[in-house]
This record gives structure tokens, C-alpha cells and sequence, in this order.
């Protein structure tokens, strides 16, 4: 009895008129890298070597030094930044993003995409060309990077052992009613883009939306309780911006999509003594 034929989906090749699948030489793979935050300086020897090698490079980075920085390493890069458009939702823009990269690794090529920071954070079309790339039957692989988070620890000096973090995208914090100790450190993500559908030019968050979200913040920290706005450094020349607030004075502050922030832990609860006991066993 002849064996049936593998889904199309899974035989990589490149689509004809027909929507016949024409098998090409050479099997397409894929790497998704993470290129750090600050320009050059935080791209693994791994991450280099991988879009050195690619035979086709997307990029989704921060500022144009680091898109030269790219072409540099190799010159089949291509930006994806043209995906986003204002009035465009982000969604659909992320989904264009991953089929730009999955239809380059069906062509057969040795394909790299990097972005900034982790693409393992935050970064939908990372997540979704590596899925559907490995649904395919193609290799596909993620390398990490240094995160926001990263930088974060090291810049405010924040220690979590002990106290524990927790972190959250701000419109989901929002969104989903999440549930926080104020005892262990609080940090949400792109708080400038709270609600927001799509990328507008020159985006800071709503002061009504920040205004929400301090509301949220006040069941849970008095109002006086300091927050860190903070954002790393994506230069060498530059320094990290750290802005130090509080719950009541957030809504008055401008701002951007790369911002994040912090919230230091209330003073921790009594601990338990029949866990304490077994210290001294």
C-alpha cells in the first residue's frame, strides 16, 4: 500500500502559481538572535557568527547606528521596521514580520533574524517564525540576549534574591486584572504604550491611561511610594536614563515606548517560623 504524502506544509520548497510545492537545493534553517541593547557591545560571539553566516538577515533594531552596525556584519540585511505603520495594528505588523522570515527559510536559505534586546522578551514575530519555521520541519533556533531586565539589575543595583521580582507587559497588567505581592519587586514593560493598537510617531503613554494604571498601582502602595522609570542605554555615548517618581506623580510624567518600570517591594511580611525553624536543624 503506498504511503501517504508528508502536508505540504511540511516539505520545504518554493510555491509555484499552482500552489504546488517545487522542492529547491539546499534545506532553509533558521537562527533568531538577540543583539542586546547597547550598540555592538552586547552581541554575543555566537550572535555575530550567526548573522556573519546567514546567507539573508532581517533586523528589527532601535536606531539606525545599529542598522549599519548590521549591514556591516553582513550585507544581505534587511530591515522589518517597514511592517509597522500608524493606523496599522501591531498584530498584523508581527505577523508580517514572521512570514517575511519563514518564506526565506522556505527558499532554502540560511536565514538570521536579529533583534534588540531578548528576542525571547517581548518579541512576538521571534516567537512565531521559530514555531512555524520548526512546523514546517525546518531547524530553527532562538539565541539569547541581554533583556531591558538585564540592564535594569545593573544600573539600579537591584538584588532580587530574598525579595523575589515578578515582571508584566503594562496593558496586560491592566488588562487581565494580574494579581502582585508588593513585597517582592514589581516591573512592567512598555508602559508607554499602554492600549496602544499600533505605533504612532513621537509615542508617549496617555496620561488618562497612566492615570488607570496608578489607580491600580494605589491598592497595593501608598502614594508616596517611589517607582523607577527607567531605560537602558542603547549607546556606548550614552547613559541610561533612570527617573524616580512616585504612584501619585506617574501620570504626570512623559512617557516613551522603551520605558520601563520599576517598582522597589514594600517591606517584607513576618516569615514564617516553622519554616525559619529548619535553619536551625
Amino acid at each position: 500500500m503506498k504511503r501517504p504524502s508528508p502536508p505540504r506544509a511540511a516539505r520545504p520548497g518554493r510555491v509555484t502559481s499552482s500552489g504546488a510545492i517545487r522542492p529547491i537545493q539546499g534545506r532553509g534553517s533558521l537562527v533568531v538572535a538577540g543583539v542586546g541593547i547597547s550598540l555592538a557591545r552586547h552581541a554575543t560571539l555566537e550572535t555575530i557568527e550567526s548573522i556573519q553566516r546567514a546567507e539573508k538577515v532581517f533586523h528589527l533594531l532601535t536606531n539606525r547606528a545599529a542598522e549599519l552596525w548590521i549591514q556591516q556584519l553582513n550585507p544581505h540585511a534587511v530591515p522589518l521596521g517597514d511592517c509597522f505603520r500608524e493606523g496599522k495594528p501591531r498584530q498584523q505588523s508581527y505577523a508580517e514580520m514572521a512570514e517575511r522570515i519563514v518564506t526565506a527559510v522556505r527558499s532554502g536559505l540560511r536565514v538570521c533574524a536579529a533583534f534588540y534586546g531578548h528576542p525571547g522578551v517581548l518579541v512576538q514575530p521571534a516567537y512565531d517564525a521559530v514555531a512555524r519555521a520548526r512546523a514546517e520541519g525546518f531547524d530553527a533556533r532562538m539565541l539569547p540576549g541581554i533583556s531591558a531586565e538585564d540592564c535594569l539589575f545593573a544600573d539600579l543595583s537591584v538584588n532580587p534574591q530574598g525579595l523575589g521580582w515578578q515582571c508584566f507587559e503594562a496593558t496586560d497588567f491592566l488588562l487581565r486584572r494580574r494579581r502582585s505581592d508588593p513585597t517582592a519587586a514589581l516591573i512592567l514593560w512598555q508602559v508607554g504604550m499602554l492600549g496602544e493598537a499600533s505605533v504612532k510617531v513621537k509615542m508617549v503613554a496617555s496620561a488618562k491611561r497612566l492615570r488607570t494604571l496608578a489607580s491600580r498601582l494605589r491598592r497595593d502602595y501608598p502614594p508616596r511610594h517611589p517607582i523607577v522609570l527607567y531605560e537602558a542605554a542603547a549607546l556606548p555615548i550614552c547613559d541610561s536614563i533612570i527617573r524616580r517618581v512616585s504612584v501619585s506623580t506617574l501620570a504626570a510624567e512623559m512617557i516613551a515606548p522603551a520605558t520601563t518600570l520599576y517598582i522597589p517591594p514594600l517591606p517584607p511580611r513576618t516569615p514564617d517560623p516553622r519554616i525559619r525553624r529548619w535553619f536551625n536543624q
